[in-house]
């Protein structure tokens, strides 16, 4: 397997920004990636990494990268994808072969595994609409699978964010169309996410804060003027305030602080206090990591 040491981690974030991580596997079997983490037991697993910001001065830890990880398997309407599958790629792979209910995955930035473990979602669809079963690994236990209503999908979330459970493969359970009719709802979808948000040829990760109940964090930051909003090389997108663009060698500082001003802003006006979706890794800048706690952002370690 794969494995690279001091390694420039803004290479594979979608945001294009991260310092130098300690070690890195790259794993492309169940084998491969279990037989590392019996070595490597605080090892922190990651996908495409496009919801997480990585510090810029680095993490001193182990990561499993699943990217390699990327079978598919189909058999009749039932899919499986593994871990580290794009997203999109499953999309348009699923839409060759007839079968309907991935359209909404088109032009996502991430891979199964992280979509899996937050419930995404788009156009009124998600994950938890479609996925039949998982493959967990379970810490002390091994690989264990779980029906749909054991991996207790919420908004932007599952089971594995309460319990340290790593996703490996799932399956899904689709639904024979025409090819027209898919074509014509990833048309729509396209055409929605070319319009207002990003392109993912632009440094970005996705929605930064999750949505309130009944309401739009995007329509609550255009509100205050998130979009004139900018901190060092970042800034919010022009055309959706509830994404932010690296435009100019952004830093994980100029990220947090310009998350930062985007949330008190919303807080002193409406005193709603938005919880983000981005994921933070690293732990050897204390000023981020106090940003960090402050903004509710989920720490997935902190390596000192």
């Amino acid at each position: 397997m794969l494995l690279e040491t001091d390694y420039d981690i803004s290479k594979l974030t979608s945001f294009k920004i991260g310092g130098n991580v300690k070690k890195v596997y790259f794993p492309e079997t169940f084998d491969e990636f279990t037989a590392i983490l019996k070595t490597e037991q605080d090892a922190v697993v990651v996908g495409n990494l496009s919801n997480i910001l990585v510090s810029s001065k680095g993490y001193d830890g182990v990561l499993i990268c699943t990217k390699r990880m990327d079978e598919i398997k189909f058999d009749g309407n039932i899919v499986t994808a593994s871990a580290g599958v794009r997203g999109t790629k499953l999309s348009k792979l699923a839409a060759a072969e007839g079968l309907s209910g991935l359209e909404f995955m088109i032009a996502f930035p991430g891979s199964v595994g992280g979509e899996v473990y937050m419930n995404a979602g788009a156009h009124g669809q998600m994950i938890a609409d479609v996925l039949k079963c998982a493959r967990i690994y379970s810490p002390g236990t091994g690989i264990i699978k779980l029906s749909n209503e054991e991996m207790e999908f919420g908004y932007r979330t599952s089971i594995c964010q309460k319990k340290p459970y790593i996703v490996l493969d799932a399956t899904f359970e689709l639904t024979p169309d025409s090819a027209e009719k898919i074509q014509e709802k990833m048309n729509k979808n396209l055409s929605f996410r070319q319009d207002k948000q990003p392109s993912l040829t632009l440094p970005n990760c996705g929605s930064v804060f999750k949505n309130p109940e009944n309401e739009s964090a995007g329509r609550l930051l255009e509100s205050i003027g998130a979009k004139e909003f900018r901190a060092g090389g970042a800034r919010v997108f022009e055309k959706h305030a509830n994404f932010i663009i690296n435009e100019d060698s952004a830093t994980s500082s100029d990220v947090l602080a310009l998350m930062n001003k985007m949330s008190s802003a919303v807080e002193d006006k409406y005193g709603i206090k938005l919880v983000p979706e981005v994921r933070y890794l690293g732990g050897n800048d204390e000023r981020e990591v106090e940003l960090c706690r402050k903004l509710q952002i989920e720490l997935i370690k902190i390596q000192k």
